[in-house]
């Protein structure tokens, strides 16, 4: 597996979705407000980060992979924030587009004495206009020909929308590029003819609106099909948590079991399986080691705190001797 994760150096990744700050004002509270019954913060620092596909972008450099995004913004404060962002982690811009009617998705985060109290979220979450769709198709036709394999990263923010999530993959399979799709509930099966769709348990019993325990195996192979019945996707994987994952080309089912973790967060995990997921892909890796190498990708960052990329020092030494145990 050692050399598979190698191989991933210098692969180009194209990711089209939605991008956000994430930030946070973190202080200590020693009083409550005489103004109401809230607790007053006095605020030690403030921090921003990337999220949402910007944070897979992240996983994808750090795994020595060259991550293109491809995403639309506000021209505004935040949208300059993340901007300066991304340039500070040498991540390209050239796919960005500045909307004047959005806003850039911004998540803050008020942390007192080491717990969270608020959270305050500016944003526009309706579909893009017709202007700034025709932005973003521009901008993915421009990169789409030197990338090695294209993410579609939807977290319900309005970049991906049921216009142009079918012209983005037809244009990608012309073009012979593998596509990974981390869904989410409004546009769940506008995914049709990818090549790995990655919904988690709660995402895929939403997306198909079922009242069946999906945890019994049995329920959830037959929900699998019914969903490549309607998608006709090439593999699906489902993350299931504690569980592992389950992997498919919907004859055989592989379930890989969790490894035993000390959980510190889980946020972030599904970006970083989604990237050594993709980037597998992209390598020619059978797909179930492709599962494997994503449920360790996966468990690996939820031994951190916060929403952090992947450790690609950390996850060849686990890829080692998960391969070692299986000799």
């Amino acid at each position: 597996m050692q050399q598979l994760i190698e191989s991933f150096s210098g692969k180009k990744v194209l990711i089209v979705g939605d991008v956000m700050v994430d930030a946070y004002i973190i202080g200590k509270v020693e009083r409550i407000s005489p103004e109401a019954p809230v607790p007053v913060v006095n605020i030690e620092k403030k921090e921003s980060r990337l999220g949402g596909a910007a944070n897979v972008a992240l996983n994808i450099a750090a795994l020595n992979a060259i991550p293109i995004l491809c995403s639309v913004i506000g021209n505004d404060t935040e949208g300059e924030e993340l901007l300066t962002i991304l340039k500070a982690q040498n991540l390209s811009t050239e796919g960005i587009f500045k909307s004047n009617e959005r806003k850039t998705t911004t998540k803050t985060r008020v942390l007192g004495n080491k717990h969270q109290l608020l959270r305050i979220d500016n944003e526009i979450t309706s579909d893009l206009n017709s202007a700034d769709e025709s932005a973003i198709i521009t901008l993915y036709k421009k990169v789409l020909s030197d990338c090695d394999v294209v993410i579609l990263e939807d977290y319900n923010k309005g970049v991906l929308t049921a216009i142009n999530i079918p012209l983005f993959i037809s244009l990608a399979k012309e073009a012979g590029k593998p596509i990974t799709v981390d869904p989410k509930h409004n546009n769940f099966l506008a995914y049709k003819n990818v090549t790995l769709f990655k919904p988690n348990l709660k995402e895929i019993k939403e997306g198909l609106n079922s009242d069946k325990n999906l945890k019994d195996r049995a329920n959830l192979k037959e929900a699998v099909n019914d969903l490549h019945a309607v998608l006709n996707n090439t593999y699906t994987m489902v993350t299931l948590s504690e569980d592992g994952v389950l992997i498919t080309d919907h004859q055989d089912y592989n379930f890989i079991p969790a490894h035993i973790r000390n959980i510190a967060d889980v946020s972030g995990a599904g970006d970083s399986v989604i990237s050594v997921a993709s980037l597998c892909l992209a390598s020619g890796a059978d797909m179930s080691v492709c599962a494997q190498l994503a449920n360790l990708a996966g468990g690996l960052v939820c031994e951190e705190n916060g929403v952090v990329p992947i450790s690609i020092n950390k996850l060849i030494i686990e890829a080692n001797a998960l391969q070692n145990s299986n000799q």
